[in-house]
């Protein structure tokens, strides 16, 4: 009990005085997760939309399997862009593996199904709303789409809060693509993971609170996004 309140306090020393391993993690962290969620959700958006709201051949398909991709094994995303990125495989020569760039791909692969499914439903409710008038008005169907785009904003920022958090919660996949490299690919989880089988507690707890923190964070954005929503 004693060891880990040693640990606690000193996790808690190294977040007052901004500990320079640990801000490094955090930064790199937060450029990775924020770059792949802006990926996800101008890829996302609108084509949750698009197929919310056109109709062609195999439409339910194609949304039960964006629902099915929401539940994607993190570590088998990581092994097919290993596959691809690595030095035999058909991108090897863009020099991309154990580079950020790598996590970010990884994480926006992740993150796109979970924001176009929920925008999806999002929209495909604003629409069963506001259909006749929409149509009454003789809007275009791409004038629909970003009219109902625009409309569900504080409904979709959920979704693309939900994707952040996939994000900055992510280890297996970005531990293979990375490759957890110190000062170069190590992120907040793959740190966690390391830092704990070393028997670097404070570290570890450390980057923990921070993350936890993170979660939060997003958890209250969300509720205040969706109380913004209803008003």
């Amino acid at each position: 009990m004693s060891d880990l309140s040693t640990a606690f306090a000193t996790a808690v020393n190294l977040l007052i005085s901004f500990d320079h391993n640990l801000v490094e993690i955090v930064v790199l962290s937060l450029k990775v997760s924020i770059s792949a969620v802006v990926f996800a959700t101008v890829i996302g958006l609108p084509l949750g939309a698009a197929i919310a709201l056109f109709r062609f051949p195999g439409q339910g398909g194609i949304t039960v399997l964006f629902n099915t991709l929401m539940g994607l094994p993190p570590v088998v995303v990581g092994l097919l862009a290993y596959l691809l990125l690595s030095r035999s495989g058909p991108l090897g020569s863009l020099g991309l593996l154990f580079t950020p760039t790598a996590m970010i791909i990884v994480q926006t692969v992740l993150v796109v199904p979970i924001i176009a499914a929920l925008s999806r439903q999002v929209i495909e409710d604003l629409w069963t709303e506001y259909e006749e008038q929409l149509r009454s008005l003789g809007a275009e169907p791409e004038r629909v789409l970003w009219t109902l785009l625009w409309d569900g904003r504080f409904s979709l920022l959920t979704a693309v809060l939900a994707g952040f958090g996939r994000a900055s919660a992510e280890v297996g996949a970005v531990m293979i693509v990375g490759g957890n490299i110190a000062h170069v690919t190590r992120n907040m989880t793959t740190a966690i993971a390391l830092e704990t089988s070393k028997g670097d507690l404070p570290l570890a707890l450390g980057l923990g609170i921070i993350l936890l923190a993170l979660i939060l964070g997003i958890n209250i954005t969300v509720y205040l996004a969706k109380q913004a929503a209803q008003h």
